[in-house]
């Protein structure tokens, strides 16, 4: 079978603006967006008062306190070895700056599509407006638009994108740049201390990393059941820190073969653990899959950042937790081909991950 383009340069073929076509008729919707499939799936409606149901929550502030500290830290390598999900609270990023890139990214999805067109994805990049893993014609798409782009190391940045972003939205993500790039470095951080990984080795790898952003628009849709908002895969990245925009769930996470809302709490961030962190723990911190769900009346926003080793960094299981017990389960692989290779797949759960792991005989 011949590889399409897309999938040899990593780019991903272009389609409509999904939020362009939520503005017409249910009629006039193409067949490729029903994905009626996915609800087929179990789904674990929790209940408010079952605290068991929701993923976990970690204080950054007592994380980093010499008396909390070390309770605190057994909690977090619990979520993320157990859940694969928390949320963070306590995590020092100011509210002032949350709100203004809650505005700033509602506004930018309302500006018209002429507008958009600037910044849409083209045949050669998958960066700016679009979709991404969409490798054929005939390919089922979520009901979503994303604007997406690398956004650390700056050398990394595409000319025609963050550059060009009007002001203040272009500061504002400056900053939140930045400051995400550092409550990355904590976490990661603090899961190396909580695997007893030299905090070198996590520090070289991670560094001067690859950060890359992901706006996410999911317009409402009379039907739900019908489409998805984004087909249920794991991370490839190291971590992924998320951002709800306006309060509209939609999150879940598959756990012991069920789907479990995610309900986001006021002034928290969403973390999850990516699959190059289960491949860096030799399989102790797991990548666990999600999917993001259409609401029938109201549009759900939501803006992720990840964050990944630097680009000429080489990924596999730590030195640290391989033994004779624990042999690496992972293959190594440079940054870069890591990368080029998932990018040129269609998502799909897990795959990617299991693509990486080293098949032991018994």
């Amino acid at each position: 079978m011949n590889r399409s383009k897309s999938q040899e340069s990593g780019s991903s073929l272009l389609v409509p603006s999904v939020q362009e076509l939520s503005k017409e008729s249910v009629c006039n919707v193409p067949q490729r967006y029903f994905q009626p499939q996915h609800q087929q799936q179990t789904l674990l409606i929790s209940h408010e008062s079952d605290a068991t149901l929701q993923i976990p929550v970690s204080d950054i502030q007592k994380l980093l306190s010499q008396e909390s500290g070390s309770s605190e830290l057994i909690r977090l390598h619990l979520a993320c070895k157990e859940w694969g999900f928390f949320q963070i609270i306590n995590h020092g990023v100011s509210s002032s700056l949350v709100d203004e890139i809650k505005l700033e990214i509602r506004e930018f999805f309302n500006l018209p599509i002429s507008e958009k067109k600037k910044f849409w994805q083209s045949s050669e990049t998958m960066e700016g407006f679009g979709q991404l893993f969409v490798v054929s014609e005939d390919q089922k798409l979520d009901w979503h638009d994303m604007f997406y782009m690398i956004t650390l190391p700056t050398k990394s940045r595409m000319p025609h994108l963050f550059p060009q972003l009007y002001l203040p939205f272009r500061d504002t993500l400056e900053l939140y740049s930045q400051t995400m790039k550092d409550l990355a470095m904590i976490i990661i951080g603090q899961m190396g201390k909580a695997l007893e990984i030299e905090e070198r080795e996590m520090r070289e790898l991670f560094e001067d990393g690859i950060q890359m952003m992901r706006m996410n628009y999911y317009p409402p849709f009379p039907q739900p059941e019908k489409v998805i908002g984004f087909t249920n895969h794991s991370d490839a990245v190291a971590l992924t820190i998320l951002l709800q925009v306006n309060q509209v769930e939609g999150l879940q996470i598959r756990k012991d073969g069920m789907w479990i809302p995610v309900k986001p709490l006021p002034n928290a961030f969403v973390v999850n653990v990516g699959d190059i962190m289960e491949i860096i723990t030799n399989g102790t911190y797991r990548s666990v899959e999600h999917r993001p769900t259409v609401n029938c009346e109201k549009e759900r926003l939501s803006f992720a950042t990840f964050y990944s080793p630097r680009e000429d960094a080489v990924i596999g299981p730590s030195p640290r937790l391989i033994t004779d017990q624990t042999p690496p389960q992972f293959k190594s692989i440079r940054v870069h081909q890591y990368f080029k290779d998932f990018f040129a797949r269609k998502l799909e759960g897990k795959s990617y991950r299991d693509n990486m792991k080293i098949d032991h005989p018994n």
